[in-house]
């Protein structure tokens, strides 16, 4: 009896894969998973955020498909997915869109079978302009497609551009205003999660 009622106690924890757009060690956009993950180990309970590498995936290229197989690397990376409660994307726009190593990344997850199906998600980006807010709205319409359920709320745009203001001269978020927002955004996702896995 102990022990079942210590099992019912046992917390729930979300593992998040988190995916950055963006190649550049210093980018923002990279920073701002950063600074996800050290709010989850400080002041989210319940939350474990691991930042999933997508820069060794090569360019999606079906030749490289074996009876139903993938290149180890693109293997490993689809396991990963797989195996997370819900995923963060920290993507920088492009052209007004995602980056090319992102879809890529999105892609290699997409062939059969769908490791992104039904999973809960949400978005922050950080850029000039309108902060990156293009390349998430067109990331949505490709979660469409995927089955991927974004929260709606909260958003957010980083407005970021020379001099940087928001971040530091490595990438790291330093404005408080918007390290709360983020843990605004990491709460709703958590939330989602469970509420679409049916828990409390």
């Amino acid at each position: 009896m102990e022990g079942s009622i210590a099992a019912a106690a046992k917390p729930v924890i979300i593992k998040v894969a988190a995916l950055c757009g963006s190649l550049r060690k210093s980018s923002c956009n990279r920073g701002l998973l950063r600074s996800a993950i050290q709010l989850s180990r400080d002041s989210i309970k319940g939350m474990q955020i691991d930042y999933v590498d997508i820069e060794p995936l090569p360019l999606l290229n079906t030749d490289l498909e074996v009876n139903g197989t993938y290149p180890p690397v693109v293997e490993a990376f689809r396991r990963k997915i797989l195996e997370a409660d819900s995923i963060l994307f920290a993507s920088p726009e492009y052209n007004y869109s995602v980056t090319a190593p992102l879809k890529n990344a999105i892609d290699w997850a997409s062939r059969p079978p769908n490791v992104w199906a039904d999973k809960p998600a949400a978005i922050v980006s950080a850029g000039g302009g309108f902060g990156g807010g293009r390349s998430q709205y067109h990331l949505r319409q490709i979660g469409v497609f995927l089955d991927l359920h974004f929260i709606n709320k909260p958003e957010l745009f980083i407005y970021e551009f020379q001099p940087p203001t928001k971040f530091d001269s490595d990438g790291n978020l330093i404005h408080q205003e918007s390290v709360e927002k983020l843990r605004q955004v990491l709460l709703s996702l958590q939330a989602f999660t469970l509420r679409l896995r049916g828990s409390s």
